[in-house]
């Protein structure tokens, strides 16, 4: 495979209304925080503008563009995914979002069973929720182990067009971005009631850090990863 060369530094796009959430997101570091408080979904809906993405869930798109430029800041040249070669990018989607997901998504699951089988008869229970991550889980490692062995090998050996696997990805990401809107459905957004144990409200809490983990894990494939390996580098 031929020595892979830096893609040149693209400008950052103005942090603006008519600007896409992947756009900002990919450039401004600190842009996927802001979203996420907001539950604006820059990963599998990226292609939307931050106006109409305000739009469609009410929020003043003023208020979230001053929150965007109060906390946002330039990525350093040194560590920006763009800027590095691919292989450095897939190390990092598997040792720490594809690792990650499997060391949490366990405990988050038997953190579930119990707040359901202590708590069933409050009605706040996330009656559910277990049998939902047993089966999230299952269908994620499945796609983790998609890439693993068949996408990322690809990638790495440069012999043929990728497009296929990634539209399959991307169709999965899809699915992906449906079961988080699930799992909020499920938990209130992750707000434990005033009766919430230490158990239910840290089941809560890693299940928000979860939410935040997998969309910067699909925004870097969708709007990273996958344009640069169609441009052929």
């Amino acid at each position: 495979m031929p020595h892979e060369q830096p893609a040149p530094s693209p400008s950052p796009t103005p942090i603006q209304a008519d600007a896409t959430l992947a756009a900002l997101a990919v450039s401004w570091a600190g842009a996927s925080r802001v979203f996420q408080r907001h539950n604006l979904d820059f990963c599998c809906h990226g292609q939307q503008t931050l106006a109409g993405a305000c739009g469609k869930r009410g929020l003043d798109v003023q208020a979230v563009l001053d929150e965007l430029h109060h906390e946002v800041r330039l990525p350093d040249p040194a560590t920006a995914w763009g800027e590095l070669p691919q292989s450095h990018l897939l190390a990092h989607l598997v040792d720490h979002y594809h690792a990650g997901h499997r060391r949490e998504l366990p405990r988050l699951l038997a953190m579930a069973e119990k707040v359901e089988r202590v708590h069933a008869a409050k009605p706040d229970c996330p009656q559910g929720l277990t049998g939902f991550l047993d089966d999230l889980l299952e269908r994620l490692d499945l796609h983790m182990q998609k890439e693993e062995r068949v996408l990322f090998p690809l990638l790495l050996a440069g012999e043929s067009s990728p497009a296929g696997p990634i539209a399959c990805m991307i169709q999965d990401h899809d699915e992906h971005g449906e079961d988080l809107a699930e799992l909020r459905r499920l938990t209130d957004s992750f707000t434990p009631p005033a009766e919430a144990c230490g158990t239910w409200r840290a089941l809560y809490l890693g299940l928000a850090e979860f939410e935040r983990e997998l969309m910067e894990h699909i925004h870097l494939e969708n709007h990273v990863l996958f344009p640069r390996a169609l441009r052929g580098h």
